[in-house]
């Protein structure tokens, strides 16, 4: 449930940032007319985002059980790719992402009603098809039939709009730069679950070989249905009795992955430490207390 409610609060923040900004702006400019077709961009988006999360759990019902398995799979390691470049992508464009958006919207605005429902849609929409891709393997890699797991995302979202509405109103203020860092790095982890059970899918689809070859089994001192099973089971996406290429998976892409993550920003590409905030030419909303500084309605 942890994992789920991680999910929904990570994915679900960035979405309420992105509306703030964008509600923000379009109030401090005086143009409150462009209100209802950004809100409208939004609630199209919110509603694909529903319905591609419906068409993924409804429609695979009907599938044959191998072809379940290949489903959940591939989508499961769509999703670890998915999850990885938007971590990396918020982490490196956190500081501009205010700039980036209002650049956006000055476009939009000259463009029309039809523009700015589709910078809205575009802008929010892109987070809610990861949320539902990525929810959707997470819960099928739990697969313990409860309503657990989505009772945490939707906990996770509603804490999000709630922290969203105090970014607006200017009553919260919180290092964003640290949050998004913890989050991403706890998201990361449970991603490499994810992805080996996603493997572990395709073993069980006959696409991958190597079911039988168990790396070990702790099912005697981690009984998968008693309470710290259940847990280890709902946070980590652990499993007692993994196969050689789940582990392998796991390793091979939390410790790069991770390591990378925690890295000095620029290190990866060489660009040496992060410039100050005055030599990007930032505001300090845009690195620590996004929207805080946000124009009453």
């Amino acid at each position: 449930m942890f994992s789920n409610y991680l999910i929904g609060l990570r994915e679900g923040l960035e979405a309420s940032l992105v509306v703030c900004i964008l509600i923000a702006y379009l109030v401090k400019t005086d143009r409150r007319d462009a209100l209802k077709p950004v809100w409208t961009g939004i609630a199209v988006a919110v509603l694909l985002a529903l319905g591609f999360g419906c068409v993924l759990e409804f429609g695979s019902q009907e599938l044959t059980f191998q072809a379940q398995e290949a489903l959940g799979g591939s989508l499961s390691i769509l999703a670890v790719g998915l999850v990885t470049w938007m971590v990396f992508w918020m982490r490196r464009t956190a500081r501009h992402l205010k700039a980036e958006l209002h650049g956006k919207l000055d476009a939009a605005l000259a463009m029309g009603t039809g523009a700015l429902v589709a910078t809205a849609f575009l802008a929010v929409g892109r987070e809610g098809l990861e949320t539902a891709l990525f929810v959707w393997a997470s819960v099928h890699a739990a697969g313990d039939g409860s309503p657990r797991p989505l009772i945490g995302v939707a906990l996770g979202l509603a804490t999000a709009v709630l922290l969203g509405w105090l970014f607006y109103r200017g009553a919260l203020r919180i290092n964003l730069a640290k949050f998004f860092t913890w989050t991403g790095g706890m998201l990361v982890v449970v991603a490499a679950g994810v992805l080996a059970y996603g493997f572990h899918d395709l073993q069980e689809a006959d696409w991958v070989p190597g079911l039988t070859d168990k790396a070990f089994d702790i099912s005697d001192t981690i009984p998968p249905d008693s309470w710290y099973g259940t847990l280890l089971k709902g946070v980590f996406n652990f499993q007692p009795d993994p196969t050689v290429l789940q582990v392998t998976v796991w390793l091979l892409y939390l410790v790069p992955t991770l390591a990378l993550f925690l890295a000095p920003v620029g290190f990866a590409s060489g660009k040496g430490k992060v410039k100050s905030p005055d030599e990007q030419g930032t505001q300090p909303d845009d690195r620590g207390s996004a929207a805080s500084k946000a124009p009453q309605p």
